[in-house]
């Protein structure tokens, strides 16, 4: 597990250069692997039931919240790195996990918990690779988004504040599921 292994080589909680990558570039690879491993945690041990367990009929699984936080990493490689939109075979692959709701309720279970760790270990895999080719301006040209004018750290920025924000949903859920689960 990438993002477990390099914050657990570190092991610090101090934002700092890391070897392999420039300094501010390095700087958002420890925040992110460090959201990776606290999202890690949180999911630890869950079973397939608990995985694809809803709260209600409009709510999203544990599971569908894991896989979306990979299609979010996915997208945003196709878009900056590749500089393109998803092509039919990845829309195919990744939209249900990218739009969640009814799709995504309809699609996403009866996945064991190593399945979604390895989707999110090779999407990240992936972006720690292409960071490693880039240099700190890079973090600061624009990449604009949705009508909005934005630069690749606010875009590397947002994967993992939404991974939290999901992650926070996800422990909640772990604090709700049924006891017979």
């Amino acid at each position: 597990m990438i993002a477990v292994s390099i914050f657990e080589k570190y092991k610090t909680f101090k934002v700092e250069d890391i070897q392999g990558y420039s300094p501010q570039i390095g700087h958002l690879v420890l925040m992110m692997s460090y959201a990776r491993y606290t999202t890690l945690k949180a999911v630890e041990g869950l079973t397939v039931e608990q995985l694809d367990f809803l709260p209600h009929q409009n709510g999203n699984s544990i599971g569908a919240l894991l896989l979306h936080m990979a299609a979010v990493e996915f997208g945003f490689q196709v878009e900056f790195f590749d500089n393109r939109k998803p092509n039919e075979r990845e829309t195919d692959e990744w939209g249900a996990a990218y739009e969640l709701g009814k799709l995504g309720r309809g699609q996403i279970k009866g996945n064991p918990l190593k399945f979604y760790i390895k989707k999110l270990e090779d999407v990240r895999s992936r972006t720690l690779e292409e960071f490693k080719s880039k240099q700190d301006e890079w973090l600061y040209e624009e990449a604009p988004w949705g009508g909005v004018s934005a630069n690749n750290y606010f875009i590397w920025f947002h994967t993992f504040e939404d991974e939290l924000n999901h992650r926070g949903q996800i422990r909640i859920l772990r604090n709700t599921l049924p006891s017979n689960l």
